[in-house]
């Protein structure tokens, strides 16, 4: 896992357990931070959580790939 991969997923678990705050204890840390959702700062921010979140996903799915690819064919019985 290169830089970009692990600054995305560090990325998408900080967004996960901001909004995991936001369900719990109805708090947004990054509206909080910013001053209110509406705010250009929140927005740039659930903007790039939301891209890293997209190259998270397109993480994922490589992954399933190449496990695809490795797995070992089962013999045929005869």
């Amino acid at each position: 896992m290169n830089k970009v991969h692990k600054i995305a997923l560090a990325i998408t678990i900080i967004g996960a357990l901001n909004w995991g705050v936001a369900g719990i204890f109805r708090f947004d840390v990054v509206a909080q931070m910013a001053g209110g959702s509406a705010e250009p700062l929140a927005r740039f921010v659930y903007l790039v959580i939301g891209i890293s979140g997209l190259f998270n996903l397109g993480i994922l799915f490589k992954n399933w790939r190449e496990e695809e690819k490795v797995r070992i064919p089962r013999p045929k019985e005869a």
